[in-house]
């Protein structure tokens, strides 16, 4: 992915995104020995840019990826279980965001708060493949 696309834009297209940011959530992750059996915060941003013409037509939430989707999405996954990377859980909730058609592409932001001087963790970007 170009910094064209991370930025919203694609092709000289600008694209709407749709974005969760300062979500924590007790996680069970972690893969050394002291964070297991334990839950850690666990702050996530999503940001996903979406397909171009994609827009409601009337005032119709069916019409756009909801935020709400995401943030259900991003509680789903943290409630299956113990993860060991935040690599690992970062790539899951992209590849949900995706599996929206009309989503693009998609950046996550994991960071262990607890972990660290203020937080540690991971960012990526993933376009829809082609």
């Amino acid at each position: 992915m170009t910094d064209k696309n991370i930025s919203g834009r694609n092709d000289g297209l600008v694209l709407d995104r749709i974005f969760v940011r300062g979500l924590v959530l007790p996680v069970a992750i972690g893969a050394y020995d002291e964070e297991r059996g334990i839950t850690q915060q666990v702050r996530f941003t999503i940001e996903a840019s979406v397909a171009a013409g994609v827009s409601p037509k009337g005032d119709n939430l069916d019409e756009v990826p909801s935020y709400d989707d995401i943030i259900k999405a991003v509680k789903a996954i943290v409630s299956g279980g113990h993860v060991d990377l935040v690599e690992t859980l970062a790539a899951t909730i992209a590849d949900r965001c995706l599996a929206d058609k009309r989503i693009v592409s998609v950046l996550v932001r994991v960071e262990k708060l607890e972990r660290g001087p203020d937080s540690v963790g991971v960012e990526i970007v993933r376009p829809r493949a082609t």
